[in-house]
């Protein structure tokens, strides 16, 4: 009898190749989404659809950066019920597919029109990435699920590292580099289209591996192949599931624990990006309301950060989630927002008192920042209470299609709220200037209060 608990307790190893190019999609995201970052506000100006007025870039540059998560909010659902029919494979093709091929007309756009049309393109194919978390849940089971979760944050912080780095470095090739990429015409009519082509070629490549080797995960398809005898190589014809397979209607898909599963996301997603959205501007905001940093100092303090955040997610999120609990760690992640919103009057306080940036601000600084780590670690777990959720197999790519599209609308308006509150704070010294921070930690104290309404008790424990 013992044997057979310790059975049962043993961890089922991951399909590491099959998460590998799940991952590889997934990296296709922030790297089509933020490699445009460093040179879109240069590039707005060349359309010459500002008309020369400075006033009018950060308004069509906004535009630009927000049509790529609009577009992707009003995709994943219809996306992600499409995967519930037709299968997990197509719809995921299509996503590095379309990107990669709209990353090369971004780059060899001329004008804002044009901008617009590839970025909203991006967009709803990034919806359809939003199937990989689908595919990961089909083929972990309870014993490893939390490890590959717990990997899937580090995916987005590794993509916003690496694509900023890709969009400042190799924009304007031909005036950097003349005796080489100066030689190319296509670069020099086109100063922005070598980044381009690299975030596409990245997102093309993850096309060429998932076509080679993924395997369709949606249950009622495998089932079908397998009775069928199918070869081994998948063609994926387009054959919708049979009606008792089929994705139940929306209606069903409305219930408690789809909504709270949803609500946790969504506010989840919105303190984080929120928070990731103050950070530059308290770090360059000069001593009195902010630190007064450098931008090369800004740089490496994010890029310590998320190097040490990558060590402590492949260190410590798996098992501590599988210890503790996903509920632990979702709650335990709010909680470190509220410490980190409320240090942020601190740090700046410390560094007016120090009249810089000094060993004890730093200190308390790192402190702050660390609390970054734990709200990963919330990632993790609020991805399994989505999957949980949903009411069977058949309505999976639905409800993550749903938790996708909350998380997009409520990231794409997060950035706007606390960069302009922060910004009435100190400009109108709302609460000493501190404003920004008191409404965040509001948000934050609602968003805590909605998690404690997650199940203490997954419904997939019973498979263990």
């Amino acid at each position: 009898m013992e044997s057979d608990r310790n059975v049962a307790k043993r961890r089922t190893p991951i399909p590491k190749f099959q998460v590998a190019i799940v991952f590889l999609i997934q990296f296709s995201e922030p790297i089509t989404a933020l490699v445009i970052y460093p040179f879109v506000v240069q590039f707005v100006r060349d359309t010459g659809i500002t008309g020369g007025e400075e006033s009018k870039t950060g308004f069509y540059a906004g535009f630009l950066e927000s049509a790529f998560f609009l577009t992707e909010s009003l995709s994943v659902f219809p996306l992600g019920r499409l995967s519930d029919t037709y299968g997990r494979r197509p719809v995921l093709l299509w996503g590095p597919f379309g990107l990669g091929l709209s990353m090369l007309g971004f780059g060899l756009s001329k004008s804002f029109w044009a901008l617009l049309f590839f970025r909203c393109i991006q967009g709803v194919c990034n919806g359809g990435i939003g199937v990989s978390k689908t595919v990961i849940n089909e083929i972990a089971d309870p014993t490893n699920i939390a490890d590959i979760f717990s990997m899937m944050p580090l995916i987005w912080s590794l993509g916003t590292t690496v694509a900023p780095l890709i969009g400042g470095l190799l924009a304007n090739p031909a005036t950097k580099w003349p005796t080489t990429f100066g030689r190319l015409e296509i670069l020099i009519d086109h100063p922005y289209f070598l980044p381009s082509l690299v975030a596409g070629i990245i997102a093309l490549v993850s096309f060429a591996f998932a076509f080679l080797g993924l395997n369709e995960t949606l249950p009622s398809i495998v089932a079908r192949r397998r009775k069928l005898s199918a070869p081994a190589v998948e063609t994926d014809p387009l054959i919708p599931a049979p009606p008792h397979d089929a994705p139940p209607p929306m209606r069903d898909l409305l219930i408690r624990p789809v909504f709270i599963a949803l609500a946790n996301s969504g506010t989840i997603a919105f303190i984080h990006m929120a928070n990731e959205a103050l950070i530059p501007l308290v770090f360059a905001t000069p001593i009195g309301a902010g630190l007064g940093l450098k931008p090369n100092e800004i740089g490496i303090i994010l890029g310590i950060r998320g190097f040490c955040n990558v060590v402590v997610q492949l260190l410590f999120a798996g098992p501590l989630i599988r210890r503790y609990g996903p509920r632990c760690v979702v709650i335990a992640g709010f909680i470190a927002y509220l410490i980190q919103f409320s240090m942020y009057p601190l740090v700046s306080l410390l560094a007016q008192r120090a009249a810089g940036v000094n060993a004890i601000v730093r200190i308390v600084l790192a402190c702050q920042l660390s609390c970054t780590f734990v709200v990963y670690f919330a990632y993790g777990g609020m991805m399994i209470f989505i999957m949980d959720a949903a009411p069977g197999p058949a309505s999976l790519g639905s409800v993550n299609g749903l938790a996708q599209m909350v998380g997009t609308v409520f990231r794409s308006l997060a950035p706007y709220f606390s960069s302009s509150l922060f910004s009435l704070s100190t400009e109108h010294h709302l609460a000493g200037g501190n404003m920004v921070y008191f409404a965040l930690m509001a948000v934050t104290l609602g968003a805590l209060r909605c998690s404690l309404l997650l199940p203490r008790t997954l419904r997939s424990e019973s498979k263990v």
